[in-house]
């Protein structure tokens, strides 16, 4: 058997016995339902839901503000790294702002955004990119910077131009540390735009979370709490597989 498939099939086995215990403890316990519902009576929730149509307009939502928040900041981030690795003067004036805008609290600024840009989705958008911009922007800007002196000098000694040392060396050399980058862009853009709607939103699945908990229904806020990992497992798998073909050529592995 393949061994990763081999992985698969433990992971899927232990998920199934931690469900199992689960499941045990909650009728075995007496445990309220209030306090830790079993597994049985998440997935019934999360059914009755799914089926009645009643999840698919929060995740249409959320899905939304987390594709427009992650394009809009990891654009912005790389753009920031690429011209800050080929500026040493403009990389020592934007440093400490960028580093500023990044050690406040996102929650602490959303009812300022709430103020600018109102309830709804675009306060959303604008949380959601600007925790997902720092990742990509780092990660660019030192994966540029750590190209090989001697590479560099070759290129210099063939006359090459600053966009051509760019596009051809710098950018393809660091590569894994970009696309590394984005993998953790893409799960704080998903944490933003949750935590986003916790505060500035009346639709999307952390408005939902904190509806459930208002109402006090606690499996269906663990059913929402899966539908947030799945989301999420179903983003990050997306990029690994675009990280993958983006390095094929580079790996020469099929």
């Amino acid at each position: 058997m393949n061994p990763a498939v081999r992985t698969r099939l433990r992971s899927l086995a232990l998920l199934a016995a931690l469900l199992l215990v689960w499941e045990w403890s909650c009728r075995a316990l007496g445990i309220s339902a209030l306090v830790l519902p079993p597994p049985s009576a998440i997935a019934s929730t999360l059914w009755r839901g799914l089926a009645s149509g009643y999840f698919w307009p929060h995740i249409r939502f959320t899905g939304m503000e987390l594709v427009l928040g992650l394009a809009i900041g990891c654009i912005i981030g790389f753009v920031s790294g690429v011209i800050m690795s080929e500026s040493t003067a403009l990389r020592g004036l934007l440093m400490p702002y960028v580093v500023v805008s990044q050690v406040i609290p996102k929650l602490a600024l959303m009812p300022l955004f709430i103020v600018w840009f109102g309830f709804g989705m675009t306060s959303t958008v604008v949380i959601t990119a600007l925790i997902c911009f720092f990742p990509l922007m780092e990660n660019t800007l030192t994966g540029l910077q750590q190209v090989e002196p001697q590479r560099l000098e070759l290129f210099r000694m063939l006359g090459a131009t600053r966009v051509q040392t760019l596009l051809r060396l710098k950018l393809p050399a660091g590569l894994p540390g970009i696309l590394a980058g984005l993998r953790v862009a893409v799960v704080l853009a998903l944490v933003g735009a949750v935590v986003g709607e916790f505060i500035g939103a009346s639709r999307g699945l952390g408005a939902l979370v904190i509806a459930s908990q208002g109402m006090m229904d606690t499996p269906l806020m663990f059913a929402v709490l899966v539908l947030i990992a799945v989301l999420g497992m179903l983003v990050y798998q997306a990029t690994v597989s675009l990280e993958k073909w983006l390095l094929l050529p580079y790996t020469g592995v099929s």
